[in-house]
């Protein structure tokens, strides 16, 4: 995200690349985080549309942020720590807690 310390994907491929954790942020969270997923997502909902995606090396802190809610597995055999892990966008949680994105 320009003009702050955001990034949405990783510089560098690691052997092992960190594990997707499912983050919930506070109510009370500093709103650029709102708007940081917000850009995020929208550039995910561009790019991937209703298409399945892997996870390749998108930041595993800024999806986890998401996952469980608005990125989600594809399947039952999802390895959080597998760059080919497949994702998909669930739109009906991008209705609910991001509605501005499908306008």
């Amino acid at each position: 995200m320009p003009g702050t310390d955001f990034q949405f994907t990783v510089r560098h491929k690691k052997k092992k690349p960190p594990a997707i954790i499912l983050r919930k942020r506070r109510i009370d969270s500093p709103g650029i985080y709102y708007r940081v997923d917000s850009m995020f997502l929208k550039c995910l909902i561009d790019y991937f549309g209703e298409s399945l995606f892997v996870r390749g090396n998108l930041d595993s802190g800024r999806l986890g942020w998401l996952f469980g809610r608005e990125i989600v597995p594809v399947d039952d055999q999802f390895d959080p720590i597998d760059y080919h892990a497949k994702l998909k966008i669930n739109f009906d949680s991008v209705k609910i807690n991001y509605p501005e994105l499908l306008r």
